[in-house]
């Protein structure tokens, strides 16, 4: 088991004991603990516990930083909505790999319909469009579709 998996069950078990669903770290007690970087909390925390899987997080950074996991259940529309007007200008493809895992892991896009948008989103779809706006192009081809299955 790797060190993202062991932060992630870790941060899962504490929220299954909060009676309110909301757990409150410290991001450096955190990285201690675990004997790793600051950044891989924040690792753990992008693709563990985004908005598609059901968390909000917020942060504080500095000295007397800290991360606040709320589990929240919302329903698919909200979902679908909330990745679109988070999604920016600009996706990477690891990024649009993640963000399509999640939607299909969370029940709100079929399987079929995430690998057939990875497809269009990828590197070998997008080969005739010049890197430095390929991030864009793959961006606002992800918000049309999942516009449409809203």
């Amino acid at each position: 088991m790797g060190i993202s998996d062991l932060i992630a069950s870790f941060l899962q078990d504490g929220l299954e004991e909060a009676a309110d669903g909301v757990l409150e770290v410290q991001r450096n007690d955190l990285a201690q603990r675990f004997n790793c970087v600051p950044s891989q909390i924040n690792y753990v925390m992008s693709t563990r516990f985004s908005p598609e899987r059901g968390y909000i997080v917020e942060s504080r950074r500095g000295g007397n930083g800290y991360i606040r996991i709320t589990r929240v259940r919302v329903d698919r529309q909200t979902l679908m909505m909330h990745v679109i007007n988070t999604l920016g200008s600009q996706v990477d493809l690891p990024s649009a790999r993640a963000i399509l895992s999640n939607l299909v892991q969370a029940g709100a896009l079929e399987e079929d319909l995430g690998r057939a948008l990875l497809a269009a989103v990828g590197d070998k779809a997008l080969g005739a469009v010049p890197r430095e706006i390929r991030d864009a192009v793959r961006a606002d081809i992800m918000k049309q579709v999942l516009v449409l299955q809203v």
